[in-house]
């Protein structure tokens, strides 16, 4: 692993740091934010029941509502939880535009919802924003366990009305990485206290005059929106957990930040989808993989000197790992692999059951793929035959975007915001000022990833989108998590494994 050791330890109370106090956080293990669907309010509730942090997936929420809708809310969990949100008529609306009795027809392609843009309209909003409000609703119902919401840093344009909605519904916890989440925690407080909040989004050659900034006032909302039964002036303010791969970047948003950093989450280079990409010049294995080095060491006695709580994440799932975790200082862990293939996952059944056969047999291969992630991010892609892992696949998939949650955002020769990605077609990305070079191997991971949890789209001519999936380095091992004679694991089954006492020592044979 990539980590230095320390001898620290956290007691899980609060504790006064300068003007501030730290937060307790009582629970070892953080379940992972896999998105896009993947930490879904099932996972993570079954992990908040145990008293763990479950953690749902913002990352592409509203096409989630959207698309399961369309397949008309099975089990009618989407209409229990939308008949406590405090906007009835909003509801309504939503419902109206995407939900079918029954479900659409086998082969028969979604509708689509509006791409999202640095300022997008009322029904985008109002969409994201009931989705959010949904997913934290039903990782919370009927326990008092803690919950949180996972977002990308890298898909800023969707970020406010995601967190207003999972504020609406109490969400205890906020996860952010994939990039430098510096004003998310003024964020939080200016909702919490039902003000307007702003977001500076990261726009390519933007000027110092130029002001790219996505806003979101709830008291607009709620005068949009004023038919339900007394809306809240104020919400609780959600911890906020920042997701990182250095003590540098850490120590950057614990004293820059515009409002109050609650953790860290240290992630190593093993774990599943996004990694940081390695310090300095990229330099690639025979195998093409980016080449990690001593630079990407992260320095946890700095991580600990900052006197927050802090995880670790990648390759801890076993409970000799989160002891060592918490020797090297570290409150718990965070674990993403294993909880992704149990059956709470929003991963489709039979890729579940494709990976977990290639565990058991020792073929599970992980790919580091430095180019695969329109966001220029290395990602992690699991080999399996059908997916878009497969060269062959990929090379026939004809290239489009039209769900847009990766699209880098540039300034137009007119000063205006324009969006491209570097996997849509490249004829069209070369017309928005993008490079050739930046085409090759990418992969559409929105598409792909909603394939993965059964919600891929369908062409005109009934061709559906190739499933991509992702997974951390001890993929192998998640045959472990198996009770004997079962074909399947829960989300129970893991934290039993990892929450087991770890095995003694065995005794060694003394010298004669």
């Amino acid at each position: 692993m990539f980590f230095r050791r320390n001898t620290l330890s956290w007691a899980n109370d609060w504790r006064p740091l300068g003007n501030q106090c730290v937060m307790a956080f009582n629970f070892q293990i953080i379940q992972g934010g896999m998105g896009v669907g993947v930490s879904n309010w099932a996972l993570a509730r079954a992990v908040a029941q145990r008293g763990q942090l479950g953690v749902v997936s913002g990352t592409g929420i509203a096409s989630i509502l959207a698309r399961r809708l369309q397949r008309g809310d099975i089990g009618g969990h989407m209409a229990r939880a939308a008949a406590a949100f405090p906007a009835q008529a909003l509801v309504r609306r939503v419902w109206d535009c995407y939900y079918v009795s029954g479900g659409i027809a086998p082969g028969t392609p979604f509708k689509s919802n509006p791409a999202p843009t640095i300022h997008f309209g009322r029904s985008l909003l109002e969409l994201t924003v009931l989705a959010a409000f949904i997913e934290v609703f039903l990782a919370k119902e009927g326990h008092g366990g803690p919950v949180g919401i996972n977002l990308l840093e890298k898909v800023q344009t969707t970020t406010l009305p995601c967190l207003f909605g999972a504020m609406l519904a109490n969400v205890n916890y906020v996860l952010m990485g994939a990039g430098i989440p510096r004003l998310i925690p003024g964020v939080l407080d200016a909702l919490a206290r039902g003000q307007a909040a702003e977001l500076r989004v990261d726009v390519q050659n933007a000027t110092a005059e130029d002001d790219f900034s996505s806003r979101f006032d709830p008291a607009t909302f709620w005068a949009n929106n004023h038919d339900g039964p007394g809306v809240p002036a104020a919400l609780p303010r959600p911890a906020f957990l920042a997701v990182v791969s250095s003590a540098t970047l850490a120590l950057t948003l614990a004293r820059k930040s515009n409002g109050r950093v609650d953790g860290f989450i240290v992630e190593g280079s093993v774990a599943g989808g996004h990694n940081a990409p390695p310090r300095g010049p990229l330099q690639l294995s025979a195998g093409g993989e980016p080449i990690y080095g001593q630079r990407d060491i992260v320095d946890l006695e700095k991580i600990a000197e900052i006197g927050l709580p802090f995880y670790l994440a990648g390759g801890f799932a076993t409970p000799d790992q989160l002891l060592a975790a918490r020797r090297l200082g570290a409150a718990g862990i965070q674990v993403g692999t294993a909880f992704a293939f149990c059956r709470e996952s929003g991963i489709r059944d039979d890729l579940k059951a494709q990976v977990l056969q290639s565990a058991q047999a020792g073929r599970a291969e992980v790919f580091t793929d430095p180019v695969a992630s329109p966001t220029g991010f290395p990602f992690k892609v699991l080999q399996l035959p059908q997916s878009l892992s497969v060269t062959e696949i990929y090379a026939r998939r004809v290239r489009r975007c039209d769900m847009g949650y990766l699209r880098e955002i540039y300034r137009r020769d007119d000063g205006q915001a324009g969006y491209r990605c570097a996997a849509e077609p490249v004829e069209i990305y070369m017309d928005k000022g993008g490079l050739q070079s930046r085409t090759v191997g990418r992969k559409c991971l929105c598409n792909a990833l909603f394939a993965t949890v059964g919600l891929g789209q369908t062409d005109a001519a009934g061709v559906g989108e190739p499933p991509l999936v992702t997974a951390g380095d001890d993929v192998g091992q998640i045959g472990r998590y198996l009770r004997p004679g079962s074909t399947g694991y829960s989300a129970a089954d893991v934290l039993d494994f990892i929450l087991a006492p770890p095995a003694p020592p065995v005794p060694q044979p003394r010298p004669e």
